[in-house]
């Protein structure tokens, strides 16, 4: 088990570079795979999560390789490329990789058997399976399909019009990813939009589609094109960073090159709503994603309420918005955010028991959190709960706490940010 200790500070300093998008890098290893040619990919995250999806698709007969950590050539073959793997497929802890992945098998003609660990076994997979269902998939598994392992028997489908309940990336890349695979149309309906990267990158790689508020539609039967994707940095591991700088003083933080896409800059909307100092600017493009600099410095925040169509744009950030909220004047309010509850952990609860043992006057409610502030933090040990984002939650909250915090299980920070110690130590030392 390995243990991460943070102290209070003050002056966090420096220009700092954050790992690559998880969600891109898994998008990237996944259409190159299905892909015509070779696939070039730099900036690729080599978190568990990510390395799971290779070693799925390279069960599947794709050859992948690894130039460095973090550049890598998908040599793709089309859809008829992939193969009936031998082994079964296991997608570790990743939930993108088995909710995307489902949508590719649903229309290979052969038969996979996909497992995961212990959390992805608790998270439902019926939201994925009973649309692809109705497109013509055979797929069986434990209490009816709902939960691993899975099997699936993939072949002749045809298009649907789906509308999902909750505004779901996962779920909407899935079915178009058979969608593409099928007899005729598909068409997938949200209430409020979630992240996009896969109508960007789909388009990169020469999928047409359609694009309207809250649907997206495509033909069947379309092919997609190699492409060379530079991956940006992850907003989702810079939110980590750009809270630490807000709430400890004397801090003014760079982070260089990180993906601006909208549906992922509600965190930076929530931090300015509460008055943080946060500066954007937009260097350029990359494969589709803008891209830029985020400038932080600390600032006196005020609590808020964040819910509605704000919530898909920031679901993963909500357990470090959480800690910072604690260091905001008056009360926040996060609501219509129940789909935390089916995350690697039940991150409202998990998020409540681990602020409180700091001091913080933290309320569970059914969909969201109630933060009373500004709260005087304690130092305690807390644990990650085998959870990326909460163990990285915490060591922010460290960084404001009297004595400090030592969380347990950091281990598992190496699925989304394998540098996290070492980069808020070079920040503490001001360094660039």
């Amino acid at each position: 088990m390995h243990l991460l200790k943070t102290e209070r500070k003050r002056g966090l300093a420096g220009a700092v570079h954050v790992p690559g998008d998880k969600s891109i890098s898994h998008r990237a290893v996944m259409f190159g795979a299905v892909a015509r040619g070779d696939t070039r990919v730099k900036g690729f995250l080599p978190g568990a999560d990510c390395l799971s999806t290779i070693e799925c698709f390279r069960r599947m007969g794709v050859e992948i390789r690894r130039e460095s950590e973090t550049s890598l050539t998908v040599k793709g073959q089309g859809w008829e490329g992939l193969v009936e793997p031998s082994r079964v497929l296991d997608v570790g802890n990743s939930g993108t990789t088995i909710r995307l992945m489902l949508g590719i098998l649903a229309g290979r003609p052969f038969y996979s058997a996909v497992i995961g660990d212990e959390s992805i076994g608790r998270r439902p997979m019926d939201r994925v399976i009973q649309p692809l269902r109705r497109m013509g998939a055979q797929v069986d598994g434990r209490k009816g399909g709902s939960f691993i392992p899975l099997g699936v028997r993939g072949g002749s489908i045809g298009g649907i019009s789906h509308r999902s309940p909750v505004a779901s990336a996962q779920v909407k890349s899935c079915l178009l990813l058979a969608g593409l695979q099928a007899e005729g149309k598909t068409v997938v309906e949200e209430p409020s939009l979630s992240r996009d990267h896969t109508e960007r990158m789909l388009r990169s790689f020469g999928v047409e589609l359609s694009v309207e508020k809250g649907r997206v539609s495509l033909q069947g039967g379309q092919e997609l094109t190699a492409q060379y994707v530079r991956v940006p940095g992850d907003i989702s591991s810079a939110a980590f960073l750009i809270a630490a700088a807000l709430i400890v003083p004397d801090s003014r933080v760079t982070i260089r090159e990180v993906g601006l896409n909208p549906t992922r800059t509600g965190i930076i909307d929530a931090f300015q709503a509460m008055g943080g100092e946060v500066e954007v600017t937009v260097t350029g493009e990359w494969s589709g994603e803008p891209v830029g600099d985020i400038t932080v410095s600390s600032s006196p925040l005020n609590g808020v309420e964040i819910g509605g169509e704000w919530i898909p744009r920031l679901i993963d950030e909500i357990p470090v918005l959480a800690v910072a909220a604690t260091q905001a004047e008056g009360q926040t309010v996060i609501r219509d955010a129940s789909e935390l509850k089916v995350k690697e952990t039940n991150r409202i609860d998990v998020t409540a028991q681990e602020l409180r043992k700091l001091g913080a006057e933290v309320e569970e409610t059914e969909d969201g959190l109630i933060i009373q502030g500004k709260t005087p933090l304690s130092g305690a040990v807390c644990d990650s709960h085998s959870d990326h984002r909460i163990g990285m939650a915490m060591a922010v909250a460290g960084l404001a706490a009297e004595d400090g915090v030592t969380v347990q299980n950091a281990e598992a920070i190496r699925v989304s940010f394998p540098e996290f110690e070492r980069t808020l130590h070079q920040l503490s030392s001001g360094g660039s």
